[in-house]
């Protein structure tokens, strides 16, 4: 199987843009503010939107299954307080469920979680379980940055973050660190903050001793780890400056990268850097890039064909990228594949 881990549902029917809309508007005028069951999208708008685009793209590149979550730059955690998080979370995780129901074989949810400023990530606990329970879902997004590129939070080592750890442990369920919009004019959503958040969030637990207070936690970091490979020598540097283990004992049994890397040089250096067993292979298609390549004339987050072009990966080095790391860290997936005789 090619499994794709990192999925959004970035072609939601535009009602639900406009539920949203009417949601912020309500935080200045409660009066204006929605109920959920005023949004209306029927499974059938569910089937043309995701037909259309994702399962679409899904046949044409060659994957299998896609972990599926709400659209990252939408969960917007700096708009409104928790009771507005908690909602629109609650409405996201259901749109991603349905779309796995309509579409078993192909979209496998993840949970997108209420956070807010300020707020105990232990508020977002009620959530989580709902979807692992009543949805199935199989890893969640952690927003290390709610604040939407302001940093206000914690770093992820320190103990604000345990209530999220300990039931993460409990369901044995990765967490993919990934902020969201950007409400910093410094910071671009997708070209900068989103990319500083993934190096910010490595360079954090190498600082830290996370892992050894939670030895079965796991982080995937997206975006190919953002200036991690690029920078390796610097992190093992600074991690050797600071006493801390070699990297590969320290940091490299808990956090895996994904392929959202969209040229080929970049891919071939993840895979250099990286161990093989610690790359987990994503397109984040229809996502932040979604452009053709006029060097290669073809998608740039079509990053099966990197993987397929690689002279340094072997066959099984492929496999592993393409399955077996993500069973490995995913294994509520896992289960549930062997459970459908995969």
């Amino acid at each position: 199987m090619i499994i794709d881990c990192h999925g959004h549902f970035t072609t939601a029917p535009k009602a639900l843009e406009d539920w949203r809309n009417r949601q912020i508007a309500g935080i200045e005028e409660p009066s204006k503010m929605p109920k959920a069951s005023d949004l209306k999208i029927s499974d059938d708008d569910l089937r043309e939107a995701i037909q259309a685009n994702q399962l679409k793209l899904m046949k044409e590149r060659g994957s299998d299954l896609t972990l599926f979550s709400p659209r990252a730059s939408f969960m917007a955690h700096h708009i409104g307080d928790f009771n507005v998080s908690s909602a629109w979370a609650a409405i996201c995780n259901e749109l991603v469920y349905r779309v796995s129901q309509l579409f078993p074989e192909h979209f496998v949810p993840v949970a997108m979680l209420p956070q807010s400023p300020g707020v105990d990530p232990a508020t977002c606990i009620a959530e989580l379980e709902k979807c692992v329970k009543d949805y199935g879902a199989v890893g969640i997004n952690l927003n290390p940055d709610p604040s939407g590129g302001h940093w206000n939070s914690p770093p992820l080592t320190d103990r604000h973050w345990y209530p999220i750890y300990e039931k993460m442990v409990e369901y044995d369920l990765p967490a993919m660190i990934h902020v969201s919009t950007s409400c910093n004019a410094c910071f671009h959503t997708t070209g900068a903050h989103y990319l500083n958040a993934d190096t910010t969030a490595f360079m954090q637990v190498v600082q830290g001793d996370l892992f050894k207070e939670f030895p079965t936690l796991k982080f995937l970091i997206p975006h190919g780890g953002g200036a991690v490979p690029y920078h390796w020598g610097r992190f093992r540097g600074l991690a050797q400056e600071m006493k801390k283990p070699l990297l590969t004992e320290h940091v490299l049994n808990n956090v895996y990268f994904d392929t959202c890397v969209y040229h080929q040089p970049g891919i071939d250096l993840l895979n250099t850097v990286i161990p093989v067993k610690n790359v987990l292979f994503a397109s984040e298609m229809i996502g932040a890039v979604r452009g053709i390549d006029p060097t290669t004339g073809h998608y740039y987050d079509d990053t099966k064909r990197y993987i397929e072009a690689s002279t340094i990966l072997s066959a099984d080095d492929k496999h592993q990228i393409y399955e077996g790391n993500t069973r490995r860290v995913f294994s509520r997936l896992d289960a549930r594949l062997k459970a459908a005789g995969l």
